[in-house]
């Protein structure tokens, strides 16, 4: 897929690598200027592109979410695409609510919730000044179909979910499209080793879940990448309060017979 995104600035938060990196690369592919932003070092990730940039960034610390903010702005003189990918999750504590701990949920909240909102807030205000943007938001079809023993997880990405539809209410009428991308499991390093590998942790309850899938793998980050490129492109200018699954048609209904 292609798009024209010349002249365009756009923002990826968790861009180091994984599907942050491959949406942040797709943006660039397509003739956007991307800052690639990490709490990690996004450089070499952003090295790859000519005309791309790196800044760090902590979604949790609202001091340098306007910094950066500010700094794109005072560097490139606008922001027309944010995307929203920072995120994280535990599988130290896979257990019920009433044994999950709050030191495991606050930072997942922190992180996938409140993070979006403060990176979000900071780039609206600049939106609405142009009268223009997108904002993309990388939830989860946890989001949307809730899975057991991941209640922090769960909760903030539902959260993502009604809080994409939100600004779309609010930022509308600005001319600031605002979307969603909801992934199924995806196959990133990370994942790779706590799953898909032949010595993964949870490889036997990934071909269970994988039974379910009707095209009976994970996903690539790049296909996730796609999807955000599809609501990035400037020729699509109604789709607006969507969540765009990417998940292989895990959450299309039951692909087994019981």
């Amino acid at each position: 897929m292609k798009a024209d995104l010349s002249g365009k600035v756009s923002l990826v938060t968790g861009a180091a690598r994984g599907i942050g990196e491959a949406i942040a690369d797709r943006l660039a592919a397509n003739g956007s200027r991307v800052v690639y932003t990490d709490v990690a070092d996004a450089a070499p990730a952003a090295r790859k592109s000519p005309g791309c940039v790196a800044m760090t960034l902590d979604v949790t610390n609202p001091a340098q979410v306007q910094e950066v903010i500010n700094r794109v702005v005072d560097e490139f003189g606008r922001l027309d695409i944010l995307v929203n990918n920072a995120g994280i999750n535990t599988l130290a504590h896979r257990v019920t609510i009433d044994e999950y701990p709050r030191e495991a949920w606050d930072p997942i909240l922190a992180v996938d919730l409140t993070g979006l909102y403060e990176v979000s807030r900071e780039a609206a205000r600049v939106m609405r000044r142009q009268g223009s943007g997108r904002i993309i938001n990388i939830a989860s079809i946890v989001g949307l179909v809730p899975l057991r023993l991941q209640c922090a997880y769960v909760a903030a990405k539902a959260g993502v979910v009604n809080l994409t539809k939100a600004m779309a209410l609010e930022l509308g009428p600005y001319g600031i499209l605002v979307n969603g991308v909801a992934p199924g499991s995806t196959l990133t390093e990370g994942t790779r080793k706590l799953f898909y590998g032949p010595d993964g942790m949870f490889k036997e309850s990934v071909r269970q879940m994988l039974a379910h899938v009707p095209l009976g793998r994970p996903g690539t980050p790049d296909e996730i990448a796609v999807a955000v490129l599809f609501l990035a492109d400037p020729e699509n200018t109604y789709t607006h309060g969507h969540i765009l699954t990417v998940d292989g048609g895990w959450t299309a209904g039951y692909a087994r017979e019981f």
